[in-house]
C-alpha cells in the first residue's frame, strides 16, 4: 500500500502548474467578463452611494391582520410604486414581523419617495376616450381600432352575473372612422370639461354650448396634444404620463399589454377603488372562459358601477371600455357589453391563472392591505457615503499592513507566499462582488466591507496553520520538499475545520438577519469560500514548486525555514545500523 501512496504523492507533487494555471486562468476569464459586461465596480449599497431609506411600521388599522400575506402583498405594491418613479436598484424588503424598509438610491427626490411608498394607492375606474399602441408597436394606419388593448388582458370583458363574451379573436370591430371618433373624443373631453353635479361625468356626454366655455376648450386641447405626443414605451414619460391628475379630471396614462405599452386618453374617475369590497380569482367553471376576476363592490360603488357601465354599453370601442388604473397606470381596460348592476360583476377573457390573481389582488389591495406609519427617514449624501467607504478601506488597508508587517517579521521568504495568496483573494474577491451585482443584485454596503475586512484574519490564519505545519516537519529533522507533502494533510484538515465553522456562523447569520447585517455574512461566507479555493489551488501548488528552489530547500535564513533557527532534531536515520551487542542500547525513539 506504500508504494501507490508514494506514487500519487510524486504525481501532485511533479504537477502543481496545473493547479496555478487553473486559477490563474479562472481569474483572467472572470476579469474579462467583468470588463464586457461594463460592470468594472462593485455595485455601492445606499451607505456607500447615498440615498434615502425610509423604515415603515405596520398598523392593523384597516381591518387587516398583520401576518406575512399581507406584508409580501405590501412589498409587491411598494416596490411598483418605487419602480414608477424611474428608479433603479431600489429595495423594498420586510424586517421583522412588521417592519418594511424602502432603500432608493441617489438621484431620486427623497419627498416624493415618501409619498409614493407607504400611502394608500390611487385606485380609480376611468372611461376610456382613445386609445392605442406606442412605439415600434404602433399601428401605421389610423383606422386601425384601438379596441379591447391597453390591458394585461385585452380580451376581457365585464358582464353582470353571466358568462362574458370574449374578443380574444382581436380583430378590429369599430364602427367609427378616425374623424369621427376623433370628434367624439373631443365632445368628451369638452363634456368632461364642465363641472358636473354628480361629480363623476360620462365619457359620452354631449356638450352643450353654454357648457364649453373658453378655459374648457383650451384644457381639451391641451390634453389632446399631451396625447398625441405621449409615447408610452419610453419609461421617462411613462413616469411623467397623468402625473398630478385629480380624480375628477381627464388625464392621459399608460398601460402594459403583452409586452406592448399602449396610451389611454382617459376621461374622469367614475368608481373610486376604495368602493370595491373584494376581488378574487376564479375558474369560470360553467364555459370556457378560462380564469376571471369576480368583484363585489359596496352600496355606493354598485350605483356608480351600474350608471357608468350603462353609460359606455352605448358607444363604440374604445369608447365601451373602463380603465382599471393603479398609481396613474391602466392595469386592465375590460369592455362593457351591457350596464351592471347589483353590485357584483365579473371581468373574464383569456386570463392565465397569474394575470387574474394579480389583477384581482391591485382591485383588492389597490390601498395596501395595511396601513403604515413612517417611523425614520435616513438620508445619505454621496459625501457622507465616500467618507464612510474611504474609512472602512482606511481600515481595511491598516489590517492589511499589520499582517504584511508580522509575517514578514516571522516568517521571513515564507511571507512571499502569503502576501501572493491574498492578493489572489482579493482579485477573486474583487471580480465576483463585481459581476453579481448586476447578476442577484448584490450591493456592497459598510457592513459588506467589514466582513471582507474580517476576512483578511481568516485568510492569513490558513496560511499560518500550513506553515507552521511545514516548520513542524523540518523541526522533526526532514528536509523541505517532504516536510511540504507531509505537512499539508494536517494543515487541510485544520484549515477546512476552521473555514467550516466561519461558513456557518455566516450562513446562519445571513438566515437570521435582514437588511445590511445580510451584507457582513453574505461578504464572511464569500470571502470563506475562496480562501479554501486559493490555498488549496494556489498556495499549496505554489509551496511545492518553492520547494525545490535552492533557496528554500537549503534554509537560507531569511528563507523562514532555516532548520538551526527552528531548533531541529540531527536528520532522521537514512540507513538500517548493524546488528550487535550494543543493538539493545539502542533509544526506543531512534527504533
Amino acid at each position: 500500500m506504500a508504494a501507490p501512496k508514494k506514487g500519487r504523492s510524486a504525481s501532485a507533487q511533479s504537477k502543481p502548474g496545473r493547479s496555478l494555471a487553473l486559477i490563474l486562468i479562472a481569474i483572467v476569464a472572470m476579469t474579462g467578463g467583468m470588463f464586457a459586461s461594463g460592470n468594472k465596480t462593485p455595485r455601492l449599497g445606499i451607505d456607500l452611494a447615498g440615498g434615502t431609506s425610509i423604515t415603515l411600521k405596520a398598523k392593523a388599522d384597516q381591518g387587516s391582520a398583520i401576518n406575512k400575506a399581507n406584508m409580501d402583498t405590501a412589498v409587491d405594491i411598494m416596490n411598483r410604486r418605487v419602480n414608477g418613479l424611474g428608479v433603479s436598484e431600489a429595495e423594498v424588503q420586510t424586517q421583522g414581523t412588521d417592519h418594511i424598509i424602502v432603500n432608493i438610491p441617489k438621484g431620486t427626490n427623497s419627498k416624493q419617495a415618501q409619498q409614493q411608498v407607504g400611502t394608500t394607492a390611487k385606485l380609480y375606474f376611468r372611461p376610456v376616450l382613445a386609445s392605442e399602441p406606442t412605439g415600434s408597436a404602433a399601428s401605421p394606419s389610423p383606422s386601425a381600432s384601438p379596441s379591447g388593448s391597453g390591458s394585461p388582458s385585452p380580451s376581457s370583458s365585464a358582464s353582470a352575473k353571466e358568462k362574458a363574451s370574449s374578443s380574444s379573436s382581436g380583430s378590429p370591430t369599430p364602427t367609427a372612422t378616425a374623424t369621427s371618433q376623433g370628434r367624439a373624443v373631443t365632445d368628451a373631453l369638452k363634456a368632461d370639461a364642465t363641472p358636473s353635479s354628480s361629480g363623476s361625468p360620462s365619457a359620452t356626454s354631449s356638450p352643450s354650448p353654454s357648457a364649453s366655455s373658453s378655459g374648457g376648450t383650451a384644457e381639451a386641447t391641451k390634453l389632446q396634444a399631451q396625447y398625441a405626443a405621449l409615447d408610452c414605451s419610453k419609461p421617462a414619460q411613462r413616469a411623467k404620463a397623468g402625473t398630478n391628475a385629480k380624480p375628477g379630471e381627464p388625464t392621459v396614462a399608460c398601460g402594459e399589454n403583452k409586452n406592448v405599452w399602449y396610451k389611454y386618453l382617459l376621461g374622469p374617475a367614475a368608481v373610486d377603488g376604495t368602493e370595491v369590497k373584494k376581488a378574487q380569482a376564479v375558474i369560470d367553471t360553467q364555459g370556457a372562459a378560462g380564469w376571471q376576476v369576480q368583484m363585489n363592490f359596496t352600496s355606493s360603488g354598485a350605483k356608480k358601477f351600474a350608471d357608468i357601465t350603462g353609460e359606455l354599453a352605448k358607444n363604440q370601442p374604445p369608447q365601451n371600455e373602463f380603465g382599471i388604473v393603479l398609481d396613474g397606470e391602466v392595469v386592465s381596460s375590460p369592455f362593457v357589453q351591457q350596464a351592471i348592476s347589483g353590485g357584483q360583476a365579473e371581468i373574464s377573457g383569456s386570463f392565465t391563472q397569474q394575470e387574474a390573481q394579480s389583477l384581482a389582488n391591485m382591485l383588492s389591495y389597490g390601498a395596501l392591505p395595511l396601513s403604515f406609519k413612517e417611523e425614520t427617514v435616513t438620508t445619505v449624501t454621496a459625501a457622507l457615503g465616500g467618507e464612510q467607504l474611504h474609512a472602512g478601506l482606511l481600515a481595511g488597508a491598516i489590517g492589511l499592513a499589520l499582517v504584511v508587517i508580522y509575517l514578514v517579521a516571522y516568517y521571513r521568504g515564507l511571507s512571499l507566499v502569503a502576501m501572493a495568496s491574498l492578493l489572489v483573494s482579493a482579485m477573486l474577491t474583487y471580480v465576483i462582488m463585481s459581476l453579481l451585482g448586476p447578476a442577484i443584485g448584490f450591493a456592497l454596503n459598510l457592513p459588506a466591507v467589514c466582513g471582507a475586512i474580517v476576512a483578511i484574519g481568516i485568510t492569513a490564519d490558513s496560511f499560518i496553520v500550513y506553515f507552521e505545519r511545514i516548520r513542524d516537519e523540518i523541526r522533526e529533522g526532514r528536509s523541505l520538499r517532504p516536510a511540504v507533502e507531509r505537512a499539508w494533510p494536517r494543515a487541510r484538515r485544520t484549515i477546512l475545520v476552521s473555514d467550516f465553522v466561519s461558513f456557518l456562523a455566516a450562513a446562519v447569520l445571513f438566515i437570521v438577519t435582514v437588511g445590511k447585517v445580510q451584507g457582513f455574512a453574505f461578504t464572511l461566507g464569500l470571502t470563506t469560500v475562496l480562501d479554501v479555493v486559493v490555498v488549496f489551488f494556489f498556495t499549496k501548488p505554489l509551496m511545492t514548486l518553492l520547494a525545490r528552489r535552492r533557496f528554500f530547500a537549503d534554509g537560507h535564513k531569511w528563507s523562514g525555514l532555516d532548520p538551526k533557527s527552528l531548533g531541529a532534531k540531527p536528520p532522521l536515520r537514512r540507513t538500517r545500523r548493524p546488528a550487535g551487542p550494543a543493538a539493545g542500547s539502542v533509544d526506543p525513539k531512534e527504533a
